[in-house]
C-alpha cells in the first residue's frame, strides 16, 4: 500500500477494477477490502510477535550503563511503533466491522462515498476528502 504509514507500505494488493454501471459497494469490492485488510492486519500481528521475540532473545543485562542505555532506548522506540500499530489494528477491525454491518467506504460526517481509490490508499478511512480537508483545516485553526 502506497501511504506514509511505514506498517502500510509492507504489503502490496491488486487495484480494484471497477466494472462500468456496477453498484458501490457491492459484494466483490467488500470482499477486495476486507483481504486488504486482513492481510494488512495479518502483516501488523507478525511484526508484533517478531518484536516479542526480539526483545525476549536481545534482552541482556549489560554492566556498561552506556550499553543498557542504548538497548533501552531502541525497546522504547520499537515499544512506540509497536503502540501505533496497535492502534492500527483497532482502526483496522472497526473498518472490518463496517464491512459486515454494511457501512464500510461511505463518509460518517456527510454519508457520500468515499471512494474506492482513496480506500485503497486508505482503507481504514472514514472520511471523505473535503470532509477530511475540512477537518483538517479546523485542526489547524484549533492548534
Amino acid at each position: 500500500m502506497n501511504n506514509s504509514n511505514p506498517a502500510a507500505a509492507e504489503f502490496t494488493f491488486k487495484p480494484y477494477e471497477e466494472k462500468e454501471g456496477e453498484e458501490y459497494m457491492n459484494e466483490a469490492q467488500l470482499k477486495h477490502f476486507s483481504a486488504i485488510l486482513n492481510k494488512w492486519k495479518s502483516e501488523l500481528m507478525m511484526e508484533v510477535d517478531r518484536t516479542v521475540h526480539h526483545m525476549q532473545d536481545e534482552a541482556a543485562n549489560f554492566p556498561d550503563p552506556n550499553d543498557r542505555a542504548t538497548q533501552e532506548s531502541e525497546f522504547s522506540l520499537e515499544l512506540r511503533t509497536r503502540d501505533r500499530e496497535r492502534k492500527l489494528i483497532k482502526k483496522i477491525d472497526e473498518a472490518l466491522k463496517e464491512i459486515e454491518s454494511g457501512n464500510y467506504g461511505y463518509c460518517e460526517t456527510c454519508g457520500i462515498e468515499i471512494g474506492i481509490r482513496r480506500l485503497e490508499a486508505r482503507p481504514t478511512a472514514t472520511l471523505c476528502i473535503d470532509c477530511k480537508t475540512l477537518d483538517e483545516i479546523r485542526e489547524k485553526q484549533l492548534g
